[in-house]
C-alpha cells in the first residue's frame, strides 16, 4: 500500500481512514462536491442511494463509525486517477459485510465514488 495517485492522495492515509474509529480521516480524503453512489439490496442500480456533497457524506459515516464493527480494507489499486479498494467490515454476533469501491479523484480529493456492498443475513 502506501502507493500515491498523485500528489495529494496517498493510499496509506486511505486505510487509516477506513481501519480507524472515527469517519475524520476518511471524510478528509472528499472534495466538497464529492458524490457517492451505494448500490445494495435495498438500493439497487436502477435506483442507487446517492449522498452528494460532504456534509451528506459524513452523515452516513458518522452513521457507519458509530456502530459496533471493525473496518478492514483488504486490497487497494491506483491507476491515475482511479482508485479501486475493497473493505470487509464485522460486527462482533459475527455478521460481515463485504464492499468493493470505485472512485475518481481530482487533485488529490475523491470526487465520484461507487460502492457495492453485501452483508451476511
Amino acid at each position: 500500500m502506501g502507493t500515491t495517485a498523485d500528489p495529494g492522495f496517498d493510499t496509506e492515509t486511505l486505510r487509516r481512514g477506513i481501519e480507524g474509529e472515527t469517519a475524520e480521516t476518511l471524510l478528509s480524503l472528499y472534495a466538497d462536491d464529492a458524490e457517492i453512489r451505494i448500490v445494495d439490496r435495498y438500493a439497487q442500480p436502477s435506483s442507487p442511494k446517492v449522498l452528494h456533497g460532504r456534509d451528506e457524506i459524513a452523515e452516513m459515516l458518522d452513521d457507519v463509525y458509530s456502530r459496533d464493527m471493525t473496518h478492514r480494507m483488504e486490497h487497494c489499486v491506483v491507476q491515475g486517477d482511479h482508485v479501486a479498494f475493497t473493505e470487509s467490515c464485522a460486527y462482533p454476533d459475527g455478521v460481515r459485510v463485504l464492499a468493493e469501491s470505485m472512485m475518481s479523484l481530482r487533485d488529490g480529493k475523491i470526487v465520484e465514488q461507487t460502492t457495492i456492498q453485501a452483508w451476511d443475513e
